[in-house]
């Protein structure tokens, strides 16, 4: 069974991690919460509270194959910030893991070097810290094993992007569908 798990920082992008989570949790994923901030529950960017599944330091990760990274500010900066974070997304990268970085987080993989090369996008504003990447003027960009989005207004069709690395385009089309998503 794979599984996936998305990193909440206090300051994190509400609309980003709750699309992605509910995306992938109706396409049937296997999905954890799981707070890099110390606390079980984590206090997005505009006040809305969410609880996780487990603490950082409490999980073996090596069961997971897609990690995801939602932005927002000052998320992303306590994100880039936890060292146990950063070591784990550079070992998954050397892994050819799935890692989803949206908004201003992509900025977190270029700290980490893991964009080196790669294209890349992210929210207006950021590009000049995504040092190595090619960045691209689009909505969401998959280059490898890493794919990136713009922001909040894209992060329904980011959980779509990450489900295609789980079921069918058949199966991704019928949750578009389902959700009422026209582009």
């Amino acid at each position: 069974m794979k599984k996936a798990v998305i990193f909440l920082a206090t300051g994190f992008e509400e609309i980003e991690a709750i699309s992605i989570i509910d995306v992938l949790r109706r396409g049937g994923i296997d999905l954890d919460l799981v707070s890099v901030s110390g606390m079980e529950f984590v206090e997005g960017g505009h006040g809305i509270v969410v609880k996780c599944d487990a603490l950082f330091f409490s999980i073996d990760f090596k069961d997971y194959d897609l990690f995801i990274l939602p932005g927002g500010m000052p998320g992303t900066t306590n994100l880039s910030k936890h060292e146990g974070l950063c070591a784990l997304l550079k070992n998954a990268n050397e892994l050819n893991k799935k890692i989803g970085a949206i908004c201003a987080a992509p900025t977190v993989l270029a700290q980490e070097g893991i964009l080196e090369g790669k294209l890349a996008t992210c929210y207006p504003g950021f590009e000049d810290a995504l040092t190595g990447a090619k960045v691209i003027n689009q909505d969401i960009v998959r280059d490898g094993n890493i794919i990136t989005g713009r922001g909040p207004g894209v992060a329904m069709l980011f959980g779509l992007e990450l489900l295609k690395d789980y079921l069918s385009i058949e199966e991704v089309k019928k949750h578009k569908e389902k959700l009422i998503m026209r582009s």
